[in-house]
């Protein structure tokens, strides 16, 4: 994995002592897997994060975080994983979500039943976050189960493509390291 490219990106302890909010945190943020790089650290994190971008509005890196410090699990990776969800994915993302809580829950009736999503008025934002949430107020129980399962089926995804991922680029390391080995013995 490219673990050299991430350690130039990743802050040290040093960059979290200086910093005057950091420091306050500091207490926390001092277990070693938040901030290492191993096959563990990271599929949890990137767990974490797919879970927490489907929750809805600005908390989605706050509970990535908390869970994130609380998991033990790669922080950066937990925060860069909720980046999947955004303005032009999230109403696909619900959509998901809603179909396939119906499905769970047996919810009878087809598209038509389906409340048509607001407009989005730039101009008036809190108009428009409200009128959002309303709509999701109407859609219920389907889109609040679908919503939790989709999470955990994305992160179960996440952190079986991790672990997968990382095992493949092991072997394949193994095998060049063999190979270069056999060829310069000869």
């Amino acid at each position: 994995m490219p673990r050299k490219l991430l350690r130039r990106w990743l802050p040290d302890r040093d960059t979290l002592n200086r910093n005057a909010f950091l420091r306050r945190c500091a207490p926390f943020l001092t277990h070693h897997n938040l901030w290492h790089l191993n096959r563990h650290s990271v599929s949890g994190g990137l767990a974490v994060g797919l879970a927490c971008g489907m929750i809805p509005g600005p908390l989605q890196m706050l509970t990535a975080t908390v869970l994130s410090i609380l998991f033990r699990v790669n922080l950066p990776v937990a925060i860069f994983g909720t980046f999947f969800s955004n303005p032009f994915t999230i109403v696909p993302l619900y959509l998901a979500a809603f179909g396939l809580g119906r499905l769970i829950t047996g919810a009878n009736g087809g598209p038509a039943h389906i409340p048509p999503a607001p407009e989005t008025d730039w101009s008036n934002l809190a108009g428009t976050v409200q009128a959002w949430l309303d709509w999701m107020v109407t859609l219920g129980t389907p889109l609040a189960i679908g919503i939790v399962v989709l999470a955990l089926l994305l992160a179960l995804a996440g952190y079986g493509a991790v672990q997968l991922g990382w095992r493949l680029h092991v072997r394949h390391a193994l095998h060049c390291r063999r190979q270069r080995r056999a060829t310069a013995g000869l």
